[in-house]
């Protein structure tokens, strides 16, 4: 059975059925678009930020990941607004001082700590 695939235009308002047998063979060089490299470049982690997430370079989003994972073992997130985090001792040096920080936020101060 063919597999079907919709192609849209730029304005969204042509749709082009097409059948093709490989899936795995892009339909123009938009969809074979690489990785964002500097999204993935390695960050330097500072001191305060290393106490939560680690040494070493990494790239921001798995900054982001283990901050998560630290966030949520801790149970900081706020029961009633869960967009908003609640600071322990660490967290307040990353996030300068701040006892409460919205997840927006958060990235924000996060990317203090990364050079």
């Amino acid at each position: 059975m063919p597999h079907l695939i919709l192609r849209f235009t730029i304005a969204h308002k042509l749709c082009i059925i097409t059948q093709r047998s490989h899936l795995n063979k892009p339909i123009n060089n938009f969809m074979e678009q690489k990785s964002n490299s500097a999204f993935m470049k390695p960050m330097k982690v500072s001191a305060e930020l290393a106490a939560i997430v680690g040494n070493g370079p990494m790239p921001r989003s798995e900054v982001v990941k283990k901050l998560w994972v630290y966030i949520k073992e801790r149970n900081l997130q706020d029961p009633s607004n869960k967009r908003n985090i609640k600071a322990d001792e660490s967290l307040k040096k990353v996030f300068g001082g701040k006892e409460v920080v919205n997840m927006f936020e958060m990235t924000k101060l996060v990317s203090k700590h990364l050079s």
